[in-house]
């Protein structure tokens, strides 16, 4: 019997009242599934709900088989051993015991079947890139980006009927990226992936689109979706123009009607003064002629209702995917102009920099595996860290957007967040400038604290980018993490038209090609070198 699982009528409700998820109905069968969406609207707690780590406000999830989930966030015991982590410990020290002569009977019922779990467990991290760590290191003696595809090897092991893997990517590197792409196109049972990376979403089988209201299915890939949505909504800007051109003609009807029924009436009651007619005629003329006139009243203002109500489903249906717009024009750097140099510069960790020049509007991409140091870099050339030697030395105005995203203070608004970093600017300065990174009116009053993913890196970006004086070179530490696809396309406009230079810090390589990227550095062996985009697979 193949793995499916089902959602029916599935509410969940955090406590303070936030309502996730309403009513949903959704079924998967095998294949993989890319699942998403905006930023808040309930991926991760869907997956949670159906890992059984959430229990539903109302209705229910059924499984048929066992379920594996990789968290967004992998925190594993430091102390832990591989094949602890993995999940195997048990069974084999029972298997070296037996192979030591010991045959007590408790040794055969931990191994069961699975003689050759050892010999799993070895395949199963050299194919995720892992063999070289064994199976008797500690967690703690690997890094990052190696816990995750660790926690990725236990579940692969453990076999499950549904495997849920939410942000698999964030903090791994192109090498180890590729390794679970190979996983995911392996994949034999139900798979639901939640992710930004769009060579990751190009490999499912089919897209679930999760909005409120439902989850709104399409056949294919990332790519084949996007298409889809592209005539969805060219279909609905159409139905919103045929919309407003019949909410137009009701209302024209509606003042053409209203013209008619005063002239009768001002007939009428001309021929009412003139007395022509008997007054019971006139009087059963006139109550007719305001029923009359009430039910056609009555039948255009309908119609007018009706028109603005498919006027307001129309714009429904359009999907509001506002853009960025960064035109601030101090940003700009004339080409040639320098802009950072690095002279003889060794970081407390990570790769030591002869020299290097950036000048002009360069656009840098900071490649290299996790772990190699491109974070303690960025730091380090940001004043953050005090380098062991040498110098990083700044020409013009620059601003670093971190990983944590812990600029905000968050017991402050999005507008009182701006106006630190920007204290001369007025308040209608910091508001109209808001607007164009889509904070307009009472989104601007919001508290830091409570803003989604997707929202809290907007107002930190803009933060950075309203600064005074305006950011000439503006750093970014692995910026796409945990953003949603339309948060993606929104920081890729916002960095299309600024106008001063970039360091990206990223494993993303189709957002490194979106973004225009001028030249490649790659940290490795303790060295920082230029390569060219070829030797990591980008198209340029």
């Amino acid at each position: 019997m193949s793995a499916s699982l089902t959602c029916h009528s599935l509410s969940f409700t955090w406590p303070d009242g936030t309502v996730v998820l309403e009513e949903l109905d959704a079924a998967f069968g095998p294949g993989r599934t890319g699942l998403v969406g905006l930023n808040g609207s309930g991926k991760s707690t869907l997956l949670k709900l159906i890992a059984g780590e959430l229990t539903p406000t109302e209705g229910t999830v059924k499984v048929s088989g066992e379920v594996g989930r990789l968290p967004q966030t992998v925190t594993l015991d430091t102390a832990l051993r591989v094949d602890e982590a993995l999940g195997i410990a048990g069974k084999r020290a029972a298997l070296h015991a037996i192979e030591a002569g010991d045959a007590a009977e408790e040794h055969f019922e931990t191994v069961g079947d699975d003689w050759d779990v050892e010999e799993r467990a070895l395949a199963t991290l050299g194919e995720l890139g892992l063999g070289h760590i064994g199976l008797d290191r500690t967690v703690g003696e690997v890094s990052g980006g190696e816990s995750v595809m660790l926690r990725l090897a236990a579940l692969l092991l453990s076999r499950p009927d549904v495997l849920l893997l939410d942000e698999p990517t964030n903090n791994l590197d192109l090498y180890a990226r590729r390794r679970l792409y190979t996983a995911v196109e392996n994949w034999q049972g139900v798979l639901i992936v939640v992710s930004h990376d769009r060579e990751l979403l190009d490999l499912v089988d089919q897209i679930a689109d999760l909005r409120p209201g439902g989850i709104h299915w399409y056949g294919g890939n990332y790519t084949a979706y996007e298409e889809a949505l592209a005539v969805e909504q060219e279909a609905a800007e159409r139905m919103v123009r045929a919309a407003e051109s019949d909410l137009r003609k009701q209302k024209r009807e509606l003042t053409e009607a209203q013209v008619k029924l005063a002239r009768r009436r001002r007939y009428g009651q001309k021929m009412w003064e003139q007395k022509r007619e008997p007054k019971i005629v006139m009087g059963a003329r006139k109550r007719a002629a305001q029923v009359s006139a009430g039910k056609h009243r009555i039948m255009h203002e309908e119609k007018l209702a009706e028109a603005r109500e498919r006027l307001d489903d129309a714009v429904e249906a359009v999907r509001d995917d506002d853009e960025i717009r960064v035109d601030l024009p101090f940003t700009s750097v004339p080409p040639g102009r320098q802009v950072l140099t690095l002279m003889d510069l060794e970081p407390v960790y990570g790769a030591r920099v002869k020299g290097l020049d950036l000048r002009g509007p360069e656009r840098v991409a900071l490649i290299g595996r996790n772990g190699a140091g491109k974070t303690t870099l960025l730091r380090t050339i940001a004043g953050e860290l005090a380098p062991v030697s040498g110098e990083a030395t700044a020409h013009v105005p620059l601003r670093f957007l971190p990983q944590r995203l812990d600029v905000l203070d968050p017991e402050l608004t999005v507008a009182e967040n701006v106006a630190r970093f920007a204290p001369g600017a007025t308040n209608n300065r910091v508001r109209a400038r808001l607007a164009r990174f889509l904070f307009r009116g009472a989104r601007a009053d919001q508290q830091a604290s409570t803003l989604s993913g997707g929202e809290r890196f907007r107002a930190t970006l803009a933060a950075l980018m309203l600064a005074e004086p305006a950011p000439q070179l503006l750093m970014l530490d692995e910026p796409t993490n945990n953003l949603d696809m339309t948060s993606v396309r929104q920081l890729t406009t916002a960095l299309e038209s600024f106008e001063g230079a970039l360091v990206v810090a990223s494993h993303d390589l189709p957002f490194l090609e979106s973004i225009g990227i001028t030249r490649w550095l790659m940290m490795e062996g303790g060295e920082l070198k230029e390569i060219t985009p070829e030797a990591v697979g980008y198209s340029a």
